[in-house]
Order: structure tokens, then C-alpha cells, then sequence
């Protein structure tokens, strides 16, 4: 029953807040209360949201904290010198853009903390994809993906935890993974690619400045230029003379930044953009007029020029300390955020005005993370979590027991979606080594195996980093869970079929 049950409330929760009939946050909270009290262990509720949040509280304080740091670092301007080597780059093609969001996140990922590489990514792209009126899930689903593949570096966790789970050496896992690895990033920017093409057939012609980009659809037949970035900043923060071309492929003008969609957009870019483009609507009324575009203003007040290389080497510090893991990453980054607003804003007033101005985030993050605690404290305490698992273990034929790397590699993408990474290394993991064993499998193939899935992982409900993408770049989250989820999971069967080709697994 528990086991069904488990089922059934993740199916719900899903279907819910993809359907928009619940918020995500709401959703968290009142669906697993609900099927707490189906179970009968409804007297029980709050000592598991007590343990919950227990459990996720030092990630909260975390993602707190990290995001009023590099909310400094962003205000401050830090970032400004990448955000221009981007734009540069991708000249107003959406194509370089969205395989440029693939290459800032897997490199920014090499930190080992998807908080960080999303704050970043959207920090030094969100406004680019403002101006070009491009879908937001896009940018947030190849954000994702891109850090999943690169999550399971030894210091990012998973490979750890793996490790830890079945006593064997990080090394000796991750290392030969590397190939496969390096099939399910190039996966990405292809993906990323691809993606990009669709966006750019549905735009039409684009120019940033006076950079033209001929288009496929400008191929096809002759449009009028899209003018981004010249001229009075009009609605949304989006200059008052862009146009947009009217022939096909090009969006319907508008001189306010309406976002239109080509005419010729071939069905599934259309499927795969219509929430995005829901969102981008919402972002472009006329009370988004401060959104993030400002990140961009040369003149903005909060500029430090002068302590450039200060936030630099301090950034440069924090990352390190966070990779060689000398202290608990929540006191990093409380540390760094008590420096950072410290030395570039010594005036109190000044100090507060920057921790206000970001905390909408803050409040938007941790009350996700709190919430998604009594997800997890309900999925966990009432034995829910336990149950499934053994099901589907208990599930897997005789025959596949000597392909027991195959399975564990299958069974890591919807487990580590609808799992926590800690309950699938050391409530799963073990239990399948042991099942491969008995057929001669090494626990090492079904360490290697575990990691597949960690390309959709970083896009599941109960990982806290993705409210920090999705908040930031204004995207519901279910229009990114029904855009990313089919993506992220090809990534992770490419993952599974190039170890099986390479021999690894």
C-alpha cells in the first residue's frame, strides 16, 4: 500500500503544479500532508517536517547566503566583463546563445555546486534572452542538463556519496566514467544546438547593435531587422525601438518588446516554447520594468570599479575553499557574503539596500527549500521512499542479474529524479550492488552505473538549486519541469549507452 501510495503523491504533485493547478511551493506542502494522513500517520506529520527541515535547514542557510553574495558580485560588477564576452560571442544568434548558456554552466559547474553555476548562468544571460525575446526554459532546461553531467565530478557529490555507500576509492569510479562522461556534455551541446536552431527559426531575422544575423528564415525570404539594444529603454526594459520582422519565421512587431511568434515554426519548437513564451509575457508587463536587464547598466550606482580584483580573488578564494571543502558551505558562504557587503558597501544603509534588493530571491528560495522539507520528511518518515525502491528491486527479473550495471544505470534516471541524492546512494546503491554481486557483477560497475542519472537529477522537485534557476530566470517551474525532463533523460540514456560501448559499465 505504502508503496502505491508513494507513487500516486509523487504522480500528483507532478501532475499539479505542470498542469498549474497548484503552486510549487503550496503543492509541496498540502499533497504529502494529504497522503500523510491516508497512511494513517497523520499524528506523526510534524515530527517528520521537523526532521525535514532538520535535513535541509544548513541548504537553506546555504542558498541564502550564496545568493546575497553573488548578488553583490553582480551589483557590484564582477560579472560585467563575462556578460560582455558572451554577448560578444553570440552576436545576437540564438544558436551561439544557447550553446554559449551550455558552456558558461559546464564550465561555472566546475565548482561542484549547482547553486552557484545557476546563479551565475542567468546572471550573465537572462538579459540577453530578454532582448532577444527567447525562451526562458530553454536557457533554464540546458542550464540544468549541462551541470547534472558535470555534477557528478568527485567533488560535486554524487560520485562521494556512491563511494562512501559501497567503501570504495572516488578515483577509481570517477576516472574511468570520464568518456562517457564527455559523450553526455558533447550530448548537451548538441542538444543545445538543435535548440538554438529552433529558436532561431521561430525569431526570424536578429540584430544586437549594429551586429546582423541572417537567419534560416531570412534565407527563406527577405524580413526587416530586429533592433535590440538601440534606442530609449522602452517596456520592460527592453529598448522602444525594437521591431520585429512580419514575413514569415519573424515575430509580429511590436515597439514595446511583444514577443510574437514566426508563422512557420514547425510544431514541436512550438510545443516546446509555448510556456516559456507564457512566462516571457509575464516578465514583460510593464512592472518588470527593473527586471534584470539592469544587471547590464554601465552607470549603475552599485558599480565598485575600483575593487574589481578584491571581489575577484575573494570569489576566486571561495570557490576553492568550497572545493577543497575546508569548511561547511553554508559558513563559506555566510563569511563571503559578510565580507563582500562589508568591504563594498562599508555604509549601513548601503548594506541594507543590497540585502533587500535580493530578497525576494532569498524568500523565494528558502521557502522552496522548506517546503520541499516536508516533502522529503513525509516521502522518508512514513517509509514511503523504502518501500518504493524495494518494489522495483524486488521487480527486476532473474535474467538481467548479470546486467545488473545496465539496470542500476536505467533505474538511476526516475530514482534520482524522484529521489534525494542522499536516499539513492545509501538506501538504493546497496541494495543493487548486493543484487548484482550475486551474479557476479562489481560493486565498481554499479557505482559507475548510479551516476547515469544525474543529468535529469538536478532538474527534480527536491533538489533546492533549481528554485534558485527557475526563480531567477522567472520561469514557473513547471514550464521548465514539462520543457527539461524529456531533454535531461535522453542525456542520461546517451550517458548509459556510451559506457555500455566503451565498456565501463
Amino acid at each position: 500500500m505504502l508503496t502505491i501510495l508513494g507513487f500516486v503523491m509523487i504522480a500528483t504533485f507532478l501532475v499539479l503544479i505542470m498542469m498549474k493547478k497548484m503552486s510549487p511551493m503550496a503543492a509541496l506542502v498540502l499533497i504529502p500532508a494529504l497522503f500523510c494522513i491516508l497512511v494513517g500517520q497523520g499524528a506523526h506529520l510534524g515530527d517528520y517536517v521537523i526532521k525535514g527541515i532538520g535535513d535541509l535547514a544548513p541548504t537553506a542557510a546555504m542558498l541564502m547566503f550564496a545568493i546575497i553574495y553573488f548578488g553583490v558580485m553582480i551589483d557590484v560588477g564582477l560579472f560585467d566583463p563575462i556578460v560582455r564576452g558572451i554577448l560578444k560571442f553570440c552576436k545576437a544568434d540564438p544558436v551561439r546563445v544557447v550553446v554559449g548558456t551550455a558552456l558558461l554552466a559546464a564550465i561555472v559547474s566546475l565548482d561542484g555546486d549547482g547553486s552557484t553555476t545557476f546563479m551565475i548562468t542567468v546572471s550573465a544571460l537572462y538579459p540577453l534572452y530578454k532582448r532577444l525575446k527567447m525562451s526562458l526554459v530553454v536557457m533554464t532546461g540546458v542550464a540544468a542538463t549541462a551541470n547534472g553531467v558535470m555534477n557528478t565530478l568527485p567533488w560535486g557529490g554524487p560520485t562521494a556519496r556512491a563511494a562512501t555507500a559501497l567503501k570504495l576509492d572516488a578515483g577509481d569510479i570517477f576516472v574511468p566514467m570520464i568518456p562517457a562522461l564527455a559523450v553526455g556534455l558533447v550530448a548537451v551541446f548538441a542538444l543545445a544546438y538543435v535548440l538554438g536552431r529552433r529558436e532561431r527559426k521561430r525569431l526570424g531575422v536578429l540584430t544586437l547593435g549594429d551586429t546582423r544575423v541572417v537567419t534560416e528564415a531570412a534565407d527563406e525570404e527577405e524580413a526587416e531587422l530586429v533592433l535590440v539594444g538601440a534606442g530609449a529603454g522602452g517596456k520592460g526594459g527592453v529598448p522602444a525601438g525594437t521591431q520585429r520582422g512580419t514575413g514569415e519565421g519573424a515575430g509580429t512587431g511590436s515597439g514595446t518588446g511583444g514577443a510574437g511568434t514566426g508563422s512557420d515554426a514547425d510544431p514541436d519548437a512550438a510545443t516546446d516554447t509555448d510556456a516559456a513564451t507564457d512566462s516571457d509575457a509575464a516578465t514583460d508587463s510593464g512592472d518588470d520594468a527593473d527586471d534584470g536587464l539592469q544587471t547590464l547598466d554601465p552607470q549603475r550606482a552599485t558599480l565598485r570599479p575600483k575593487l574589481y580584483w578584491f571581489n575577484a580573488a575573494l570569489t576566486l578564494a571561495l570557490l576553492t575553499l568550497l572545493i577543497l571543502q575546508v569548511m561547511p558551505i553554508p559558513v563559506l558562504f555566510l563569511i563571503g557574503a559578510a565580507l563582500a557587503l562589508t568591504v563594498n558597501f562599508p555604509q549601513m544603509k548601503d548594506q541594507k539596500a543590497r540585502v533587500a534588493a535580493h530578497a525576494e530571491n532569498v524568500l523565494n528560495v528558502s521557502g522552496m527549500v522548506f517546503a520541499a522539507a516536508v516533502f522529503t520528511g513525509v516521502l522518508t518518515g512514513t517509509g514511503m521512499v523504502e518501500h518504493m525502491a524495494r518494489w522495483l528491486v524486488s521487480g527486476i527479473p532473474d535474467a538481467l542479474g548479470p546486467h545488473m550495471g545496465i539496470v542500476t544505470g536505467v533505474l538511476s534516471i526516475p530514482l534520482t529524479y524522484f529521489m534525494s541524492n542522499d536516499g539513492f546512494y545509501f538506501g538504493i546503491v546497496p541494495i543493487l550492488a548486493e543484487a548484482g554481486a550475486a551474479h557476479g557483477v562489481a560493486p565498481i560497475e554499479i557505482a559507475r552505473a548510479s551516476l547515469v542519472g544525474q543529468a535529469l537529477h538536478m532538474s527534480s522537485p527536491l533538489v533546492p538549486a533549481v528554485y534558485v534557476l527557475v526563480g531567477m530566470a522567472k520561469v514557473e517551474f513547471g514550464d521548465h519541469t514539462k520543457f527539461t525532463v524529456k531533454w535531461a533523460a535522453l542525456t542520461s540514456l546517451v550517458v548509459l549507452c556510451a559506457g555500455l560501448l566503451f565498456g565501463i559499465i
